[in-house]
């Protein structure tokens, strides 16, 4: 095989709606400030459900769709900088639930651009015949990671999770990956106190690195598929902000009838789980063409980024 392909999606949110005008509530806060910083209207909590209790159900979703026998997955890697757990992996233990006998097991900490580097990681492990069938999943609850008196923060994230099943093609339907990191920022997005770790960032900083320095890096992956922006049919960047999403698309050269995904809105700032969380709803919506190119391109703590083009199934 000289490539792999996205053959299904599955997605998985907690119920608990958390709104604007909950927040209100509990901060010194208010709707028309939220969405007019973060574009974010509600976002989903996580009471009783852990990381792998949502990377198993969105898994099990996509594992189902795609017709693949549990048998045949050479390969679990879920993307999370949320999880608890250190061993057994968070990916171990979606193995187990979904009686994936003997895959490669592993979880990968790139923060928000996770999901994405574990695609590429995936579609490098099937192009190397090391397995032919691979789940991905990004998985996060950062409710466990907010600081609720912290009223910058704290309006920002939810919970969630997004996965794929990736198969060995004839055709390279996952394109090169684009990544990399400013480790000179690193701290511009973090995780402080190691023992019981509160999200913080310096907003400002990112909002710039975002809008100015990613458009180019993008629009790379695109180049490095072997098409132009304008061939797209759908954009899905991280879920940070709503702001951020339209400033860096708008950079892109789009078409007009581009879907550029907007989940963020309803589910805040999802971490890893973002990509495949707005990919997998859009793709239950009707919203990808079968085999129409889409840009996938997440970013953030490190500061890192991770990007690609697929072919929708």
């Amino acid at each position: 095989m000289s490539g792999s392909r996205v053959v299904a999606f599955g997605h998985h949110q907690p119920e608990r709606v958390l709104s604007n005008a909950d927040l209100e509530q509990m901060v010194d806060t208010n709707d028309a400030w939220i969405l007019q910083r973060t574009g974010i209207a509600t976002r989903r909590i996580a009471d009783d459900e852990s990381v792998a209790d949502m990377a198993a159900a969105a898994a099990a979703k996509a594992l189902a769709a795609s017709g693949v026998p549990a048998g045949e997955i050479g390969q679990v890697i879920v993307a999370t900088c949320s999880a608890i757990d250190r061993s057994p992996s968070t990916a171990a233990q979606v193995a187990a639930r979904l009686g994936i006998p003997a895959a490669v097991v592993f979880d990968l900490n790139n923060a928000c651009a996770g999901f994405c580097t574990a695609l590429a990681t995936a579609d490098h492990t099937i192009r190397a015949g090391a397995a032919k069938h691979a789940l991905v999943i990004g998985a996060e609850k950062m409710s466990d990671l907010v600081d609720w008196t912290d009223r910058s923060s704290c309006i920002l994230l939810g919970d969630g999770a997004g996965a794929a099943v990736i198969s060995a093609s004839d055709d390279a339907a996952v394109g090169p990956v684009v990544w990399g990191s400013d480790p000179t920022r690193s701290n511009a997005v973090r995780l402080v106190d190691e023992w019981q770790p509160k999200f913080a960032q310096e907003g400002q900083a990112v909002f710039r690195w975002a809008t100015s320095e990613l458009p180019a890096i993008a629009a790379q992956a695109c180049e490095r598929a072997g098409i132009a922006t304008t061939d797209l049919a759908a954009v899905v960047t991280h879920q940070a902000n709503l702001r951020i999403i339209e400033a860096l698309t708008r950079k892109l050269s789009l078409r007009d009838d581009v879907v550029i995904a907007k989940d963020v809105v309803v589910s805040g700032n999802t971490s890893a789980a973002s990509v495949p969380l707005a990919l997998s709803k859009m793709a239950e919506r009707g919203e990808l063409p079968s085999g129409a190119p889409v840009l996938l391109f997440a970013f953030g703590g490190g500061l890192s980024w991770a990007g690609q083009v697929v072919t929708a199934p």
